[in-house]
């Protein structure tokens, strides 16, 4: 299981990269789309809405199951990875790669309360 140590994580299994913007790219982890399988669909939110922090902000569906991610802070989604909604596979292929939304965070200290890589990959392995 790849979990790049230049990020932060969620206990739902989301990744959180920090922009030079100040912005935040998230994702799901490999061991998320690991555990669903062939992604078929995703539904992602609209650009300015505002999210509170573990409010549902995207839905990734499988051949197995559906799941829905998180937000991992509060803050307003800017932008939102369009190409992969017709491409949801490409998930599948490299998760670090196919983010689903920019948040911008209402307070940038939150980011700081995010799961490193250590603590991530034990979270996975309990």
């Amino acid at each position: 299981m790849t979990i790049p140590t230049q990020l932060k994580y969620t206990a739902t299994h989301e990744w959180i990269r920090k922009e030079a913007d100040g912005t935040l790219t998230v994702g799901i982890t490999e061991h998320a789309q690991d555990l669903l399988g062939d992604l078929v669909f995703v539904e992602l939110p609209a650009i300015g809405k505002a999210l509170a922090k573990d409010q549902e902000a995207a839905i990734v569906e499988s051949v197995k199951a559906a799941s829905d991610v998180y937000a991992p802070i509060a803050g307003v989604v800017v932008e939102v990875n369009a190409p992969i909604v017709k491409s949801p596979e490409l998930i599948n292929q490299d998760a670090y790669a196919a983010w689903l939304f920019k948040l911008k965070p209402d307070s940038e200290a939150d980011y700081d309360t995010l799961l490193d890589a250590a603590a991530y990959e034990k979270a996975c392995q309990e």
